[in-house]
């Protein structure tokens, strides 16, 4: 029944929204709009507070949207993160063939407004045909991209208490995602000791050759980038180097972020080690004529945890069904990355991932394929409609 023209029509016009991580107001602007044309009550329509408990400087919080059901059944959420990458930052999509595109040198912010867009198109093509469902959760969060804020500073009370998630933030509409990783964020500040380069540098500490050092002793163990120890696997990575502030002088600060992944937590932790232990012993081999070394305060944060879901879980059986119902073969898969998927399942709501026929995410070379996207929202009311049938 989805009115594949307005399905379109939505996808178009969210794309042309800007919303970078932290500046999502205007996006739950037009999300709120396109909701009350399609037959949503305002009183269903609200935004939480997490912007305010993040502190960072977030304009807005999660849009939240909760539809009575006309069916007595659980309630289930569907959600899709408002936010975009920098490199969407004046994005405008046109049609080019089977495919959305951006006209500028920029990427196009399908991840995820193809989700936003698909949600939108299948809560309208419901509430049109007052098509029977169960109660359902619409959620919209914000700052996915730089650390999956929202989803982890949402409540659950504020969601009406869903018993299971369905999330679009994938690619193929048959893809299934019913497991990602762990994340950890580290941070090592690094002290050394000032000194002029040209006339006494014996009597400094180079916070940066303690950094140096660190990384290609962390290279050298096969701890950087892809890991791999028998049957354990993970990747790390060093994000950003700052330090210093004159070349004729020798470096007294230096910090360096970066973050490490697997979905072994004890791995993940294994390879966190290595890198505590790697500036601990580069910090204590540089010294200078005093015999002093530098030091290091090394820090981590656990950014998400790794879930993997059973088939037997509803969400996954239900999600199947509504695949193979489209006439496609349901593809499960482990994801190497987080999602909001990973906080709903750690605080306990069952949430598989799907995809909405965005491709080449975070690059200028990413497309929406339309027909996947299309297909992506008759998934979704396939969804609606099995989830409001006597289990």
């Amino acid at each position: 029944m989805t009115n594949q023209d307005r399905a379109l029509t939505h996808l178009l016009d969210l794309l042309s929204v800007e919303g970078l991580t932290g500046q999502e107001a205007k996006v739950v602007e037009a999300l709120s709009q396109k909701l009350l044309a399609a037959g949503c009550k305002p009183a269903w329509i609200t935004t939480d507070d997490a912007h305010k408990r993040l502190g960072e400087g977030f304009e807005t919080g999660n849009l939240i949207v909760k539809l009575p059901g006309t069916v007595k059944a659980p309630r289930i959420m569907f959600s899709a993160h408002m936010d975009t990458v920098p490199l969407c930052k004046g994005a405008v999509p046109m049609v080019k063939g089977n495919r959305v595109v951006s006209k500028t040198k920029t990427g196009l912010g399908g991840d995820d407004r193809s989700g936003c867009a698909a949600i939108v198109t299948m809560v309208e093509t419901i509430l049109e045909n007052n098509l029977p469902h169960p109660p359902m959760t619409l959620l919209f969060p914000i700052g996915e991209e730089n650390g999956l804020h929202g989803s982890r500073m949402v409540r659950f009370a504020d969601l009406g208490h869903p018993a299971m998630g369905f999330n679009l933030d994938g690619q193929e509409p048959n893809e299934l995602v019913i497991g990602a990783m762990s994340a950890v964020r580290w941070e090592a500040m690094i002290t050394g000791i000032s000194s002029h380069a040209g006339l006494e540098p014996h009597k400094g500490i180079s916070a940066g050759l303690i950094a140096s050092k660190a990384m290609a002793l962390v290279a050298e163990k096969g701890y950087f980038g892809k890991i791999t120890k028998g049957n354990r696997a993970g990747t790390s990575n060093l994000g950003t180097i700052n330090g210093g502030q004159a070349s004729n002088q020798v470096m007294d600060q230096c910090i360096l972020m970066g973050e490490c992944r697997s979905h072994s937590p004890a791995f993940l932790e294994q390879i966190v080690n290595v890198y505590k232990t790697c500036f601990e012993q580069a910090a204590q081999s540089v010294t200078n004529d005093k015999g002093k070394c530098g030091k290091v305060k090394f820090a981590t944060l656990s950014d998400y945890r790794a879930f993997r879901l059973k088939k037997s879980e509803p969400c996954v059986r239900i999600a199947g069904q509504a695949v193979e119902a489209v006439g496609l073969k349901p593809n499960p898969v482990i994801m190497d990355a987080g999602l909001d998927a990973n906080n709903f399942n750690e605080k306990g709501l069952p949430t598989i991932t799907l995809g909405s026929g965005s491709h080449n995410f975070h690059q200028v070379a990413e497309y929406v394929d339309i027909k996947e996207y299309l297909t992506a929202c008759d998934v979704l009311l396939n969804i609606a409609k099995l989830a409001a049938e006597p289990s």
